[in-house]
């Protein structure tokens, strides 16, 4: 029996049950554990009727566990039957890891010693040199303690980390077979990896894997990885391609409109490093991008696509730029560059018609702050379910690679932009910078609107149309002050309220009928 730090200790009927999962606490008078200090014990039995010197250890336990309590002044422990009680070490303050690694070979360690040193099998020398090391050595323990600390470190890393899984090559080659009628348990002759003989050949000094496939794709004598770049970027700008079919450029395919430009413009891409910001400069810097998108009758007779260029690009733009531009026009956009997801307005119950019960993506809830403006790029998305003004301007789904958009025209697209709450409170701070920064008259007002929206002024013809409709507008919310109110204050940025609610909600619909022009919504 050990006592450390004039703790008392009883050992009360070593035959009767000893619980390992308990101590009990006993009030002993003046006499016992001083109840200020935690205590903590080793204890180490041995089976009945064995001796300490056998070395038979059966059962052997060390605790780390505390006893605070200042009422009760002794450590009660009592043995199991047919287990005798050998050793009680207790001690008023938290072991460590290597003491206790050391106290629970003590015995065994003991057994080793005794014997002779030829005697000792490769398995009790190692014991004997893993708890030296464990124990006595100082620069084993110092860098097991760095151990400790880097590995805590890695865990504090991980847990504040997500993971990402990353693929690498494996060190022998890929076998494939040629498979007999496509069954899979019929193989036929081994395949190497290589090029289709209709393209150029790769060369020796290429490695087999996608290292080598991608530097394949790049090489000059290539130059369809270019051609089909650029007539991407080109679709991109001009809404259509210089091959139309800009997912097949095989037979099946159109031919280009323009094959000596699609080749100039791949090989200018290819010699200036692939920058794809300079292919983009040099595109909309062009004289033919910069037309106007206008129209004559006959023109439009000879060449109704426009894939003679004769005239600048008219199409409806993306979903994404349909909402970016209404957040950008009015001054909500934010432009912060990465970060997660984000969820902006969307209508309620959308998700929880198609959600799973266990799903933590079961019910919809929009951010607040700057998460309802962010680029649509960023807005969170659920294949089941998708964001609907995304959906209603034909946004892909994300089940397939889309190459191409398609672009309709429905009423739903016209109601998303007139009713939706993003595009209504865009319209309404919008008409509040209007009222505040442009100007002190009403004709000022408006080409402060136009300017911002449209990029130019308005005509004579289109001022009188909006000066008429504010004015009736003004009436209206004039009578109707409360559903005045209810407009401005759609959405959570908070209108100004030194601004009479009329005047705001009848300005908010002037705003959103610019907004709305065929000429804002289309490129």
């Amino acid at each position: 029996l050990e006592v450390r730090h004039g703790a008392q200790v009883m050992i009360m009927d070593r035959t009767s049950s000893l619980q390992m999962d308990g101590v009990e606490l006993r009030r002993m008078g003046q006499q016992g554990i001083n109840g200020r200090y935690p205590i903590h014990w080793h204890l180490l039995s041995y089976a009945d009727g064995a001796t300490s010197s056998s070395g038979d250890v059966v059962n052997h336990f060390v605790r780390n566990s505390t006893v605070h309590d200042s009422k009760h002044r002794c450590l009660v422990i009592h043995g199991t039957n047919g287990v005798t009680l050998q050793e009680v070490r207790l001690y008023n303050r938290q072991l460590p890891a290597t003491e206790v690694a050391s106290l629970a070979r003590s015995p065994q360690l003991a057994k080793v010693l005794a014997k002779p040193a030829d005697q000792r099998t490769k398995e009790e020398v190692q014991s004997v040199y893993d708890w030296y090391l464990l124990t006595l050595d100082q620069p084993s323990l110092k860098l097991k303690d760095e151990l400790a600390d880097l590995e805590e470190e890695k865990a504090g890393i991980r847990a504040r980390s997500s993971v990402t899984h990353v693929m690498q090559e494996k060190d022998s080659e890929a076998e494939a077979y040629l498979l007999i009628r496509g069954a899979y348990d019929k193989r036929g002759e081994k395949l190497k990896p290589a090029t289709p003989a209709v393209l150029p050949a790769m060369p020796d000094d290429l490695p087999r894997n996608r290292l080598g496939l991608a530097q394949w794709l790049l090489r000059p004598e290539n130059p369809l990885t270019a051609r089909v770049t650029v007539n991407r970027f080109w679709q991109e700008v001009f809404g259509t391609g210089l091959v139309p079919s800009s997912g097949d450029f095989g037979i099946s395919g159109e031919l280009p409109t323009h094959p000596e430009l699609l080749d100039w413009l791949a090989v200018e891409f290819r010699e200036k490093g692939w920058n794809v910001k300079d292919l983009f400069r040099l595109i909309v810097t062009s004289a033919t991008y910069r037309q106007d998108a206008k129209v004559s009758p006959e023109l439009l007779a000879r060449d109704p696509s426009n894939k003679l260029l004769a005239r600048g690009p008219r199409f409806r733009m993306d979903a994404e730029m349909v909402r970016d531009y209404a957040l950008k026009t009015s001054g909500l956009l934010v432009e912060k560059i990465g970060g997660p997801s984000v969820r902006p307005y969307q209508p309620d119950g959308i998700w929880d018609a198609v959600a799973m019960p266990e799903s933590n993506t079961r019910f919809y809830k929009a951010d607040t702050g700057e998460g309802l403006y962010r680029r649509s790029m960023y807005t969170f998305w659920k294949r089941a379910a998708p964001p609907a003004s995304m959906d209603n301007f034909n946004a892909p789904a994300r089940e397939n690679c889309t190459i191409k958009r398609e672009r309709t025209n429905t009423p739903l697209q016209a109601l998303n932009t007139l009713n939706d709450i993003q595009f209504i409170e865009a319209a309404r701070v919008l008409a509040q910078q209007v009222i505040q920064q442009g100007g002190p008259t009403t004709i000022a007002r408006l080409n402060y609107l136009a300017q911002r929206v449209l990029s130019r002024s308005l005509t004579q013809d289109e001022q009188v149309i909006l000066i008429a409709s504010l004015i009736n507008l003004g009436k209206e919310y004039e009578a109707a002050p409360d559903e005045a109110k209810k407009l401005i204050t759609t959405g959570e940025a908070k209108p100004d309220p030194a601004i009479p609610a009329p005047e705001l909600a009848a300005w908010t619909l002037i705003a959103n009928q610019v907004m709305n022009l065929d000429e804002t919504l289309n490129k």
